[in-house]
């Protein structure tokens, strides 16, 4: 038997024994119930990913909500894109003004902030969605804009059974952590801006 041969024997023996115990792994996991997701961390990527779901939801024919708490009506590609091409798939509600280092006007964040809470609670309670997510949540949450026990005593006892809710931004609550089905940490590893690069069409936004 030549090396190449006994090379490619071995290796399928060895793809055979891993995919019977992943068969068998795969065979106790029978249960579905709808998540409650984190995308948190410094590096890039929480909410891109976060729209990426929802394309996946869009094929499978599941309605979908995003309300964003931060960034106010910067425009971004994704938004853009699902408003003109998926707007019956999608609805998008925008709550925040800004980056709080823009409007510089702590109480009327809190007032907006508390206005899309809201506005999220209804649209998670509304079964006809069964995705929401929450853009940038977590930065409401940090700087106590919302508070963190209403928001997790409300996933965990009034989310329905089969509706998947995702929060994204930096610096996730340890409650949050803790409450959450899936938790994501994207890690800053190297980034353009600190060499002067600024913001790129279809990259940041």
């Amino acid at each position: 038997m030549s090396d190449s041969v006994e090379q490619n024997e071995r290796h399928k023996a060895k793809m055979a024994k891993i995919k019977a115990a992943r068969d068998r792994m795969m065979a106790t996991k029978t249960e579905e119930k709808g998540l409650i997701m984190v995308h948190t961390g410094p590096g890039k990527g929480k909410s891109s990913s976060g729209f990426g779901m929802i394309t996946r939801c869009i094929a499978h024919g599941m309605p979908v909500a995003v309300v964003q708490f931060i960034k106010g009506n910067w425009a971004t590609g994704e938004r853009d894109f699902l408003r003109q091409h998926f707007p019956d798939e999608v609805k998008f509600y925008v709550s925040g003004e800004g980056f709080t280092w823009e409007t510089q006007d702590r109480e009327r964040d809190i007032a907006k902030a508390e206005a899309g809470w809201e506005l999220a609670k209804q649209l998670i309670r509304d079964p006809a969605n069964r995705f929401v997510m929450l853009d940038e949540i977590n930065i409401a949450l940090r700087n106590n804009y919302l508070n963190i026990d209403d928001v997790v005593d409300f996933l965990l006892s009034e989310k329905p059974e089969m509706t998947h809710v995702l929060l994204t931004g930096r610096n996730a609550k340890p409650e949050l952590i803790e409450a959450a089905d899936l938790v994501t940490e994207m890690t800053l590893v190297k980034h353009p801006f600190r060499d002067g690069i600024k913001a790129q069409a279809g990259v940041e936004f």
